[in-house]
């Protein structure tokens, strides 16, 4: 997938609006501009707008008939965006491994070099 491709599938998914429209189409099946507005708390306008970078991003379908556009997901291109996510979740999964397993050494060395210190330390004879 090209990288203006990759781009304008995470800026289609990295907003809650356009999640919510997402959701709506998959919930529905199919629905129009003025039926998800009237399900949303923003304009038809903005509905619009999200249904535009949605479809830029190859995440929605649009079918006329007639006068009507209706609208749905496409279920490929949701494959590739949860394969994405997927991918993005176990990079970020094998780097906090990473950081753990530092934090612990790093844990380890300073319990020694304490525990280290205090036995080569002569007691205190009061």
């Amino acid at each position: 997938m090209p990288l203006a491709e990759d781009e304008r599938l995470w800026a289609a998914i990295g907003d809650p609006s356009r999640l919510q429209v997402l959701d709506l189409l998959l919930a529905r099946g199919t629905s129009t501009q003025s039926q998800l507005a009237r399900e949303l708390p923003v304009s038809r306008q903005a509905v619009a707008k999200h249904l535009a970078a949605l479809d830029r991003a190859g995440l929605v379908e649009r079918r006329r008939g007639g006068r009507e556009v209706r609208f749905s997901v496409r279920p490929d291109r949701l494959g590739d965006a949860a394969r994405q996510l997927a991918g993005v979740a176990d990079r970020w999964d094998r780097r906090l491994r990473t950081i753990k397993r530092l934090a612990e050494q790093a844990h380890a060395a300073a319990t020694a070099a304490e525990s280290h210190g205090a036995r080569s330390r002569p007691h205190d004879s009061a």
